[in-house]
Protein backbone atom coordinates (compact mmCIF):
# COMPACT_ATOMS: atom_id res chain seq x y z
CA UNK A 1 0.00 0.00 0.00
CA UNK A 2 1.46 3.25 -0.86
CA UNK A 3 2.41 5.35 2.15
CA UNK A 4 -0.39 8.48 2.16
CA UNK A 5 0.62 11.18 5.50
CA UNK A 6 -1.31 14.27 6.31
CA UNK A 7 -0.65 17.42 8.07
CA UNK A 8 -4.17 19.26 9.26
CA UNK A 9 -3.76 22.00 10.85
CA UNK A 10 -7.01 24.45 12.17
CA UNK A 11 -6.49 27.89 10.87
CA UNK A 12 -7.27 30.03 13.85
CA UNK A 13 -4.11 31.22 14.60
CA UNK A 14 -0.02 31.12 12.95
CA UNK A 15 2.00 27.41 12.67
CA UNK A 16 3.93 27.30 15.65
CA UNK A 17 6.86 25.00 16.53
CA UNK A 18 4.34 22.20 17.74
CA UNK A 19 2.67 22.22 14.85
CA UNK A 20 5.47 22.79 12.67
CA UNK A 21 7.13 19.63 14.10
CA UNK A 22 4.20 17.28 13.25
CA UNK A 23 3.88 18.10 10.12
CA UNK A 24 7.61 17.74 9.44
CA UNK A 25 7.58 14.24 11.09
CA UNK A 26 4.23 13.58 8.79
CA UNK A 27 6.76 14.81 5.66
CA UNK A 28 9.69 12.78 6.78
CA UNK A 29 7.77 9.97 7.09
CA UNK A 30 5.78 10.34 3.65
CA UNK A 31 9.13 10.62 1.68
CA UNK A 32 11.54 8.07 3.37
CA UNK A 33 8.85 5.82 2.08
CA UNK A 34 8.30 7.14 -1.18
CA UNK A 35 4.52 7.92 -0.59
CA UNK A 36 2.08 11.18 -0.46
CA UNK A 37 2.53 13.88 1.48
CA UNK A 38 -0.96 16.21 1.95
CA UNK A 39 -1.96 19.27 3.23
CA UNK A 40 -5.50 19.86 4.63
CA UNK A 41 -6.61 22.89 6.06
CA UNK A 42 -9.50 22.14 8.90
CA UNK A 43 -11.34 25.30 9.01
CA UNK A 44 -14.74 24.36 10.20
CA UNK A 45 -14.77 26.62 13.12
CA UNK A 46 -15.52 29.77 11.65
CA UNK A 47 -15.77 31.90 14.24
CA UNK A 48 -11.58 31.19 14.66
CA UNK A 49 -10.64 30.70 11.26
CA UNK A 50 -9.54 33.13 9.94
CA UNK A 51 -7.75 33.91 5.89
CA UNK A 52 -4.76 35.52 7.71
CA UNK A 53 -3.86 32.21 9.17
CA UNK A 54 -4.29 29.76 6.44
CA UNK A 55 -1.61 32.36 5.36
CA UNK A 56 0.60 32.08 8.03
CA UNK A 57 0.47 28.34 7.52
CA UNK A 58 1.08 27.97 3.96
CA UNK A 59 4.36 30.63 4.71
CA UNK A 60 5.53 28.44 7.28
CA UNK A 61 5.16 25.75 5.33
CA UNK A 62 6.87 27.12 2.53
CA UNK A 63 9.77 28.69 4.42
CA UNK A 64 10.42 25.16 5.99
CA UNK A 65 10.79 23.65 2.56
CA UNK A 66 7.81 21.00 3.65
CA UNK A 67 6.35 20.64 0.38
CA UNK A 68 2.93 18.90 -0.11
CA UNK A 69 2.07 16.52 -3.04
CA UNK A 70 -1.77 17.13 -3.03
CA UNK A 71 -3.39 19.68 -1.56
CA UNK A 72 -4.37 22.65 0.51
CA UNK A 73 -7.86 20.42 1.13
CA UNK A 74 -10.29 23.01 2.79
CA UNK A 75 -12.86 20.93 4.67
CA UNK A 76 -15.24 24.04 4.47
CA UNK A 77 -15.73 22.88 0.52
CA UNK A 78 -16.32 19.33 1.52
CA UNK A 79 -19.60 20.16 3.05
CA UNK A 80 -21.95 17.88 0.64
CA UNK A 81 -19.66 14.96 0.99
CA UNK A 82 -20.08 14.88 4.98
CA UNK A 83 -23.69 15.32 5.04
CA UNK A 84 -24.12 12.56 2.52
CA UNK A 85 -21.87 10.27 4.85
CA UNK A 86 -24.62 11.22 8.12
CA UNK A 87 -27.36 10.56 5.86
CA UNK A 88 -26.54 7.00 5.12
CA UNK A 89 -24.86 6.69 8.68
CA UNK A 90 -28.82 7.57 9.79
CA UNK A 91 -30.58 5.12 7.29
CA UNK A 92 -28.11 2.73 8.47
CA UNK A 93 -29.06 3.02 11.94
CA UNK A 94 -25.03 3.83 13.06
CA UNK A 95 -26.17 7.53 13.93
CA UNK A 96 -29.26 9.14 15.09
CA UNK A 97 -30.70 12.56 15.98
CA UNK A 98 -30.92 13.43 19.81
CA UNK A 99 -33.49 16.68 21.03
CA UNK A 100 -31.53 16.94 24.03
CA UNK A 101 -31.18 20.39 24.64
CA UNK A 102 -28.14 22.22 26.02
CA UNK A 103 -29.68 23.17 29.33
CA UNK A 104 -30.81 19.44 29.09
CA UNK A 105 -27.35 17.65 29.04
CA UNK A 106 -25.86 20.08 31.58
CA UNK A 107 -29.00 19.07 34.03
CA UNK A 108 -28.32 15.68 33.83
CA UNK A 109 -24.20 15.82 34.02
CA UNK A 110 -24.88 17.68 37.15
CA UNK A 111 -27.24 15.16 38.39
CA UNK A 112 -24.56 12.50 37.57
CA UNK A 113 -21.78 14.36 39.28
CA UNK A 114 -24.04 14.78 42.44
CA UNK A 115 -24.36 10.86 42.61
CA UNK A 116 -20.69 10.72 42.03
CA UNK A 117 -20.63 9.74 38.61
CA UNK A 118 -19.13 9.94 35.67
CA UNK A 119 -20.65 13.11 33.23
CA UNK A 120 -21.93 11.56 29.94
CA UNK A 121 -24.85 11.78 27.56
CA UNK A 122 -27.31 9.23 28.55
CA UNK A 123 -28.51 7.75 25.68
CA UNK A 124 -31.99 8.60 26.19
CA UNK A 125 -32.85 9.25 22.74
CA UNK A 126 -30.37 6.01 21.24
CA UNK A 127 -32.81 3.49 19.38
CA UNK A 128 -32.73 0.22 20.68
CA UNK A 129 -34.77 -2.82 19.90
CA UNK A 130 -38.06 -2.48 22.01
CA UNK A 131 -37.18 0.58 23.37
CA UNK A 132 -39.60 3.59 23.21
CA UNK A 133 -38.12 6.83 22.82
CA UNK A 134 -39.64 9.90 24.08
CA UNK A 135 -42.07 12.11 22.06
CA UNK A 136 -40.03 14.92 19.69
CA UNK A 137 -40.12 17.81 20.78
CA UNK A 138 -42.00 20.21 18.26
CA UNK A 139 -39.52 23.46 19.00
CA UNK A 140 -35.93 21.90 19.19
CA UNK A 141 -33.38 20.91 16.70
CA UNK A 142 -31.66 17.66 16.99
CA UNK A 143 -28.15 17.81 16.68
CA UNK A 144 -26.60 14.14 14.67
CA UNK A 145 -24.87 11.43 17.54
CA UNK A 146 -23.17 8.91 16.78
CA UNK A 147 -24.29 5.41 18.33
CA UNK A 148 -21.05 4.16 19.55
CA UNK A 149 -20.94 0.38 20.44
CA UNK A 150 -21.87 -0.22 24.39
CA UNK A 151 -19.60 -3.04 24.82
CA UNK A 152 -15.92 -4.12 23.52
CA UNK A 153 -13.20 -1.96 23.09
CA UNK A 154 -11.59 0.44 20.86
CA UNK A 155 -7.79 -0.51 20.61
CA UNK A 156 -4.36 0.09 18.08
CA UNK A 157 -0.86 -0.37 17.87
CA UNK A 158 0.26 3.23 18.30
CA UNK A 159 3.64 3.72 16.24
CA UNK A 160 5.18 5.97 19.30
CA UNK A 161 3.25 4.61 22.18
CA UNK A 162 2.87 1.17 21.75
CA UNK A 163 -0.94 -0.72 22.90
CA UNK A 164 -3.44 1.74 23.84
CA UNK A 165 -7.48 0.09 24.98
CA UNK A 166 -10.11 1.99 25.69
CA UNK A 167 -13.50 0.15 26.97
CA UNK A 168 -16.08 1.33 24.69
CA UNK A 169 -18.18 1.27 27.57
CA UNK A 170 -16.30 4.00 28.92
CA UNK A 171 -17.49 6.19 25.45
CA UNK A 172 -20.83 8.10 25.17
CA UNK A 173 -22.53 8.58 22.09
CA UNK A 174 -20.45 11.33 20.16
CA UNK A 175 -22.77 14.30 18.42
CA UNK A 176 -21.47 14.28 14.90
CA UNK A 177 -23.65 17.10 13.29
CA UNK A 178 -24.56 20.17 15.58
CA UNK A 179 -27.92 21.70 15.38
CA UNK A 180 -27.39 23.42 12.58
CA UNK A 181 -26.44 20.91 10.72
CA UNK A 182 -22.36 21.39 10.41
CA UNK A 183 -20.90 18.29 11.11
CA UNK A 184 -18.31 18.46 14.09
CA UNK A 185 -14.36 18.14 13.93
CA UNK A 186 -14.06 13.85 14.84
CA UNK A 187 -16.60 13.40 12.35
CA UNK A 188 -14.77 15.39 9.46
CA UNK A 189 -11.13 14.14 10.23
CA UNK A 190 -13.00 10.57 9.72
CA UNK A 191 -14.39 11.30 6.80
CA UNK A 192 -11.24 13.45 5.32
CA UNK A 193 -8.57 10.77 6.10
CA UNK A 194 -11.21 7.99 4.28
CA UNK A 195 -11.78 9.54 1.44
CA UNK A 196 -7.83 10.81 1.25
CA UNK A 197 -6.55 7.44 1.79
CA UNK A 198 -4.41 8.27 4.91
CA UNK A 199 -2.31 5.11 5.93
CA UNK A 200 -0.36 7.14 8.73
CA UNK A 201 -1.81 9.41 11.16
CA UNK A 202 0.63 10.86 12.64
CA UNK A 203 -0.16 14.21 15.25
CA UNK A 204 0.16 15.25 18.95
CA UNK A 205 -0.48 13.27 21.88
CA UNK A 206 -3.45 15.58 22.61
CA UNK A 207 -5.82 13.80 20.07
CA UNK A 208 -5.16 10.15 21.48
CA UNK A 209 -8.54 10.72 23.64
CA UNK A 210 -10.28 11.42 19.91
CA UNK A 211 -8.87 8.32 18.75
CA UNK A 212 -11.14 5.90 19.99
CA UNK A 213 -14.13 7.58 18.72
CA UNK A 214 -12.83 8.05 15.44
CA UNK A 215 -11.53 4.23 14.65
CA UNK A 216 -15.18 3.23 16.05
CA UNK A 217 -17.08 5.30 13.02
CA UNK A 218 -14.42 4.21 10.74
CA UNK A 219 -15.60 0.61 11.63
CA UNK A 220 -19.21 1.73 11.08
CA UNK A 221 -17.99 2.79 7.58
CA UNK A 222 -16.46 -0.56 7.04
CA UNK A 223 -13.61 1.39 6.44
CA UNK A 224 -9.79 0.12 6.68
CA UNK A 225 -7.89 1.67 9.74
CA UNK A 226 -4.71 4.00 9.05
CA UNK A 227 -2.16 3.64 11.56
CA UNK A 228 -1.77 6.18 13.85
CA UNK A 229 1.24 7.73 16.06
CA UNK A 230 1.08 10.08 18.59
CA UNK A 231 3.68 12.16 19.37
CA UNK A 232 4.19 13.89 22.92
CA UNK A 233 3.87 17.42 23.63
CA UNK A 234 6.76 19.94 23.42
CA UNK A 235 7.53 21.63 27.08
CA UNK A 236 9.60 24.36 27.79
CA UNK A 237 12.74 24.43 29.07
CA UNK A 238 11.17 24.60 32.85
CA UNK A 239 9.37 21.90 32.53
CA UNK A 240 6.17 23.78 31.82
CA UNK A 241 3.84 23.83 28.72
CA UNK A 242 5.27 25.73 25.65
CA UNK A 243 3.84 29.13 25.39
CA UNK A 244 5.21 32.11 23.78
CA UNK A 245 7.69 32.93 26.61
CA UNK A 246 9.45 29.61 25.68
CA UNK A 247 9.73 30.63 22.05
CA UNK A 248 6.30 29.07 21.07
CA UNK A 249 5.94 31.79 18.39
CA UNK A 250 5.19 31.57 14.76
CA UNK A 251 7.51 30.15 12.39
CA UNK A 252 8.09 32.53 10.18
CA UNK A 253 9.11 34.59 13.52
CA UNK A 254 12.09 33.01 13.38
CA UNK A 255 12.76 33.52 10.00
CA UNK A 256 12.06 37.44 11.47
CA UNK A 257 14.52 36.71 13.79
CA UNK A 258 17.26 35.51 11.85
CA UNK A 259 17.26 31.91 12.00
CA UNK A 260 17.87 29.63 8.65
CA UNK A 261 14.97 27.09 8.00
CA UNK A 262 17.31 24.10 7.26
CA UNK A 263 18.78 25.20 11.11
CA UNK A 264 14.80 24.83 12.46
CA UNK A 265 14.35 21.34 10.45
CA UNK A 266 17.08 20.02 11.87
CA UNK A 267 15.86 21.34 15.59
CA UNK A 268 12.70 20.32 14.99
CA UNK A 269 13.50 16.90 13.90
CA UNK A 270 16.12 16.39 17.49
CA UNK A 271 12.84 17.52 19.02
CA UNK A 272 11.73 14.35 20.72
CA UNK A 273 13.77 11.90 17.84
CA UNK A 274 17.04 10.49 17.37
CA UNK A 275 19.13 8.58 15.25
CA UNK A 276 21.66 7.69 17.43
CA UNK A 277 23.75 10.45 18.48
CA UNK A 278 23.86 12.67 15.94
CA UNK A 279 22.75 16.11 16.42
CA UNK A 280 23.61 17.91 13.04
CA UNK A 281 22.25 16.37 9.74
CA UNK A 282 20.80 17.88 6.04
CA UNK A 283 17.34 17.25 4.99
CA UNK A 284 18.56 14.32 2.45
CA UNK A 285 19.93 12.56 5.79
CA UNK A 286 16.75 13.16 7.80
CA UNK A 287 14.51 11.36 4.94
CA UNK A 288 17.14 8.51 4.98
CA UNK A 289 16.99 8.03 8.83
CA UNK A 290 13.63 8.85 9.55
CA UNK A 291 11.62 6.37 11.48
CA UNK A 292 8.45 6.25 14.38
CA UNK A 293 10.30 3.69 16.63
CA UNK A 294 12.66 6.40 17.58
CA UNK A 295 10.41 9.21 18.94
CA UNK A 296 10.77 9.46 22.26
CA UNK A 297 7.32 7.95 24.31
CA UNK A 298 7.92 11.17 26.95
CA UNK A 299 7.27 14.73 26.65
CA UNK A 300 10.69 17.02 24.59
CA UNK A 301 12.06 20.23 25.70
CA UNK A 302 12.45 23.54 23.31
CA UNK A 303 16.16 24.87 24.32
CA UNK A 304 16.29 28.06 22.41
CA UNK A 305 20.30 27.81 23.15
CA UNK A 306 20.51 24.60 21.29
CA UNK A 307 18.84 26.33 18.35
CA UNK A 308 20.73 29.39 18.76
CA UNK A 309 24.06 26.73 18.64
CA UNK A 310 22.50 24.83 15.24
CA UNK A 311 21.71 28.50 13.55
CA UNK A 312 25.31 29.45 14.15
CA UNK A 313 26.63 26.37 12.23
CA UNK A 314 24.20 27.23 9.53
CA UNK A 315 24.95 30.27 9.18
CA UNK A 316 28.68 29.56 8.82
CA UNK A 317 27.72 26.94 6.01
CA UNK A 318 26.16 29.03 4.19
CA UNK A 319 26.36 30.59 0.43
CA UNK A 320 27.62 34.31 1.44
CA UNK A 321 25.33 35.78 -1.28
CA UNK A 322 22.40 33.90 -0.13
CA UNK A 323 22.99 35.44 3.45
CA UNK A 324 23.45 38.97 2.18
CA UNK A 325 19.85 39.32 0.30
CA UNK A 326 18.38 38.54 4.03
CA UNK A 327 20.47 41.17 5.51
CA UNK A 328 20.05 43.59 2.87
CA UNK A 329 16.54 43.57 3.57
CA UNK A 330 16.85 43.76 7.43
CA UNK A 331 19.34 47.14 6.91
CA UNK A 332 16.55 48.54 4.46
CA UNK A 333 14.20 48.16 7.06
CA UNK A 334 16.19 50.07 9.47
CA UNK A 335 16.35 53.32 6.94
CA UNK A 336 20.00 51.65 6.04
CA UNK A 337 21.05 51.24 1.88
CA UNK A 338 23.68 48.79 1.65
CA UNK A 339 26.55 50.81 -0.93
CA UNK A 340 28.99 48.84 -3.46
CA UNK A 341 31.84 49.57 -1.03
CA UNK A 342 32.49 47.38 0.54
CA UNK A 343 30.84 44.29 -0.61
CA UNK A 344 28.07 43.28 1.68
CA UNK A 345 29.51 39.74 1.09
CA UNK A 346 32.91 40.64 2.19
CA UNK A 347 31.28 41.75 5.44
CA UNK A 348 29.60 38.63 5.59
CA UNK A 349 32.48 36.21 5.04
CA UNK A 350 34.40 38.51 7.47
CA UNK A 351 31.86 38.06 10.43
CA UNK A 352 29.26 35.14 9.79
CA UNK A 353 31.56 32.83 12.13
CA UNK A 354 30.62 35.20 14.74
CA UNK A 355 26.75 34.96 14.67
CA UNK A 356 24.19 33.03 16.02
CA UNK A 357 21.33 34.62 13.98
CA UNK A 358 21.14 37.09 11.33
CA UNK A 359 20.37 39.80 12.83
CA UNK A 360 23.31 39.48 14.70
CA UNK A 361 24.96 39.48 10.95
CA UNK A 362 23.05 42.54 10.10
CA UNK A 363 24.28 44.62 13.46
CA UNK A 364 27.68 43.84 12.52
CA UNK A 365 27.48 44.98 9.00
CA UNK A 366 25.52 48.37 9.79
CA UNK A 367 28.43 50.03 10.86
CA UNK A 368 29.63 49.82 7.43
CA UNK A 369 27.22 51.67 5.87
CA UNK A 370 25.53 53.86 8.65
CA UNK A 371 27.16 56.86 10.65
CA UNK A 372 28.49 55.22 13.63
CA UNK A 373 28.44 57.52 17.46
CA UNK A 374 30.89 55.68 19.76
CA UNK A 375 30.01 55.43 23.54
CA UNK A 376 31.37 58.11 25.10
CA UNK A 377 32.44 55.68 27.91
CA UNK A 378 34.62 53.49 25.58
CA UNK A 379 36.08 56.63 23.95
CA UNK A 380 37.18 57.99 27.44
CA UNK A 381 38.52 54.31 28.52
CA UNK A 382 40.91 53.88 25.15
CA UNK A 383 41.55 56.91 23.96
CA UNK A 384 44.32 57.72 26.19
CA UNK A 385 47.07 60.29 25.95
CA UNK A 386 49.74 58.12 25.72
CA UNK A 387 48.51 56.73 22.68
CA UNK A 388 47.66 59.67 20.61
CA UNK A 389 50.28 60.47 19.14
CA UNK A 390 50.64 57.12 17.55
CA UNK A 391 47.12 56.96 16.25
CA UNK A 392 47.29 60.53 14.43
CA UNK A 393 50.27 59.68 12.96
CA UNK A 394 48.71 56.05 11.56
CA UNK A 395 45.81 58.23 10.57
CA UNK A 396 48.05 60.39 8.41
CA UNK A 397 49.99 57.11 7.40
CA UNK A 398 46.68 55.09 6.05
CA UNK A 399 45.73 58.55 3.77
CA UNK A 400 48.60 56.59 1.00
CA UNK A 401 49.48 53.09 2.34
CA UNK A 402 48.28 50.43 -0.10
CA UNK A 403 45.10 49.74 1.07
CA UNK A 404 44.89 46.20 1.67
CA UNK A 405 45.06 43.94 5.15
CA UNK A 406 48.84 42.91 5.12
CA UNK A 407 50.14 46.34 4.14
CA UNK A 408 47.54 47.98 7.11
CA UNK A 409 48.83 45.28 9.48
CA UNK A 410 52.18 46.51 8.41
CA UNK A 411 51.63 50.18 9.04
CA UNK A 412 50.31 49.62 12.40
CA UNK A 413 52.82 46.72 13.48
CA UNK A 414 55.75 49.59 12.18
CA UNK A 415 54.07 52.53 14.89
CA UNK A 416 53.48 50.13 17.34
CA UNK A 417 57.51 49.27 17.53
CA UNK A 418 58.08 52.94 16.83
CA UNK A 419 56.13 54.11 19.91
CA UNK A 420 56.91 50.88 21.96
CA UNK A 421 52.90 49.76 22.22
CA UNK A 422 51.74 46.77 22.46
CA UNK A 423 48.90 45.67 19.93
CA UNK A 424 45.55 46.34 21.99
CA UNK A 425 46.69 49.92 22.54
CA UNK A 426 46.17 50.92 19.03
CA UNK A 427 43.44 48.36 17.77
CA UNK A 428 41.31 48.74 20.51
CA UNK A 429 41.02 52.52 20.12
CA UNK A 430 40.92 52.51 16.47
CA UNK A 431 37.65 49.40 17.06
CA UNK A 432 35.74 52.23 19.35
CA UNK A 433 36.52 55.30 16.72
CA UNK A 434 35.80 52.76 13.69
CA UNK A 435 32.75 50.69 14.36
CA UNK A 436 31.85 52.15 18.10
CA UNK A 437 33.01 48.46 19.99
CA UNK A 438 35.79 46.73 21.18
CA UNK A 439 35.61 43.45 19.94
CA UNK A 440 35.92 43.02 16.17
CA UNK A 441 37.78 40.35 13.54
CA UNK A 442 41.57 41.02 13.11
CA UNK A 443 41.29 44.79 12.87
CA UNK A 444 43.47 44.96 10.16
CA UNK A 445 41.02 43.08 8.29
CA UNK A 446 37.96 44.92 9.14
CA UNK A 447 40.12 48.30 8.22
CA UNK A 448 40.56 46.42 4.64
CA UNK A 449 36.89 46.59 4.21
CA UNK A 450 35.83 50.01 4.89
CA UNK A 451 37.01 52.55 2.26
CA UNK A 452 39.86 54.34 2.81
CA UNK A 453 38.38 58.02 2.85
CA UNK A 454 35.75 56.25 5.35
CA UNK A 455 38.83 55.15 7.57
CA UNK A 456 40.67 58.43 7.69
CA UNK A 457 37.56 60.35 8.39
CA UNK A 458 36.17 58.18 11.11
CA UNK A 459 39.94 58.22 12.67
CA UNK A 460 40.61 62.18 12.77
CA UNK A 461 37.03 63.12 13.88
CA UNK A 462 38.02 61.87 17.38
CA UNK A 463 41.92 62.97 17.24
Amino acid sequence: MTTRTRFAPSPTGYLHIGGARTALFSWAYARKFGGTFILRIEDTDLERSSQESVQAILDGMAWLNLDYDEGPFYQMQRMDRYKAVLQQMLEEGTAYYCYTTPAELEAMREAQRARGEKPRYDGCWRPEPGKVLPVIPADVKPVVRFKNPLTGVAAWDDMVKGRIVFENSELDDLIIARADGTPTYNFCVVIDDLDMGITQVIRGDDHVNNTPRQINILKALGATLPQYAHVPMILGSDGERLSKRHGAVSVMQYEEEGFLPEALVNYLARLGWSHGDEEIFSVAQLVEWFDLGHISKSAAQFNPEKLRWLNQHYIKLADNARLAVWVAKNLAARGIQVSDAPALTAVIALYKERAATLVELANEAAVFYDAVQPPAELLAAHLLPEVLPALRELAERFADVAWEAPAIAAAIKELLAKHNLKMPKLAMPIRVMLVGQTHTPSVDAVLALFPREVVVQRLQKYL
